[in-house]
């Protein structure tokens, strides 16, 4: 379990508005903190998987204007299977295995809502174990994954302080 101060929450926070800031910017920012110190941080939530660096793709800038979130339910022994199925398609850009009413959340980046259909219809439909499909088009999105910042009241080990 990786503990998370203060000072390592700055820094996720100033890297989640600009990947590419030099620990030097950092240290600036967040004051009584040298660069080395804030570049050791951030080697050390890399390493321990508290924080990857990456580029995030903004879907709209490249022609995919339309956000569908597409429930399944799939025969029960063929769960893990259809989801790695559905990981493989480019314009999936999330998939995960749900308890509850469906089997597998799934969502989708397209162009349009007849792309939402054609995927839904011609290419999960001929998926084996699918057994039913909902489907519901996104026309707003108010937080997203890549926004979820480090909770200020988690525990040293991991969980919510009442």
């Amino acid at each position: 379990m990786y503990k998370t101060d203060n000072i390592d929450r700055k820094i996720v926070n100033l890297l989640m508005e600009d990947g590419r800031m030099h620990a030097a910017e950092i240290a600036r920012r967040i004051g009584n903190i040298s660069e080395r110190a804030v570049r050791y941080r951030i080697d050390r939530m890399v390493e321990n998987n508290v924080i990857k660096i990456s580029a995030v793709v903004n879907p709209k800038a490249v022609g995919m204007n339309v956000v569908a979130d597409i429930w399944l339910e799939v025969d029960s022994d063929s769960i893990i299977e259809v989801a790695r199925k559905m990981a493989e398609f480019e314009n999936v850009s999330y998939v995960a295995c749900s308890i509850g009413e469906t089997d597998i959340s799934v969502q989708i980046q397209a162009r349009d809502t007849g792309e939402v259909y054609r995927f839904v219809t011609e290419v999960i439909g001929k998926v084996p174990g699918v057994r039913k499909t909902t489907t519901s088009i996104v026309p707003l999105v108010l937080k997203d994954v890549y926004q979820w910042r480090i909770p200020q009241d988690a525990g040293d080990d991991g969980t919510r302080q009442a």
